[in-house]
């Protein structure tokens, strides 16, 4: 089961702000992702932030089609809301207004994976 992780350059010494922003999350309605034809493409496991200095990162474990999760999370008002309330606390603004911006951020942002490991690869058996 896979992770990804997306980037935000976020105005450094609102570590607090932004703890607060997410303590108020509303959760996606359903961690199943569909694919563009409809179909069940995967399942949201669980997701994480992590801010220092002026570095945001969200973590999202997944099983499925990694480009179903950007459908999946434009389409949920308590992202959009996130959005709105880091807008003023970015680096850099950027558009996540429409499902194509959203994923266009989304592609942008994640970060390259260099290693995933986990029990159930793990040469000892899991």
């Amino acid at each position: 089961m896979p992770y990804a992780a997306i980037t935000y350059r976020v105005q450094p010494g609102h570590e607090d702000e932004i703890a607060e922003i997410f303590a108020g999350f509303q959760r996606v309605d359903t961690p199943v992702l569909r694919g563009s034809d409809g179909d069940q493409a995967g399942r949201l496991l669980g997701t994480a932030v992590f801010v220092k200095d002026d570095v945001m990162v969200r973590v999202i474990h997944y099983e499925g089609e990694f480009a179903a999760i950007a459908r999946h999370m434009a389409a949920q008002p308590g992202v959009h809301l996130i959005e709105e309330k880091l807008a003023p606390l970015l680096v850099r603004q950027r558009d996540t207004s429409t499902p194509e911006g959203f994923a266009e951020y989304f592609r942008d942002a994640t970060m390259r994976c260099v290693s995933q490991l986990s029990v159930q690869t793990h040469p000892a058996g899991g």
